[in-house]
């Protein structure tokens, strides 16, 4: 079952945010990642959303493998760039079984 990888970011360094948004799509592809929404601001449909927050969705075959990546050492440089990069929320949900 595919699980997702629900990130809300607020960036704080645009510049450090590019290399890590550059580090991070080289490991999440080596983990059979996807992209389904990358940076997206949301349009709040109902509550309130802050404009500078943006979105990203990532699928990946299942949890194990999302896990994997996460603890990866190929996504741990992007992890400490994150640091200071951006502040998130960083969700993993599993998906509807087919």
């Amino acid at each position: 079952m595919a699980a997702y990888v629900i990130s809300e970011v607020d960036v704080l360094d645009e510049e450090l945010a590019d290399v890590y948004r550059e580090l991070a799509e080289a490991s999440i592809r080596r983990y059979d990642g996807r992209y389904i929404v990358r940076g997206a601001v949301p349009e709040a449909l109902e509550g309130t959303w802050p404009s500078s927050r943006r979105v990203v969705v990532v699928e990946f075959p299942d949890a194990d493998r999302a896990k994997e990546w996460y603890a990866s050492s190929e996504y741990a440089d992007a992890l400490e760039v994150r640091k200071t990069a951006l502040e998130r929320r960083l969700l993993l949900v599993d998906g509807m079984p087919e």
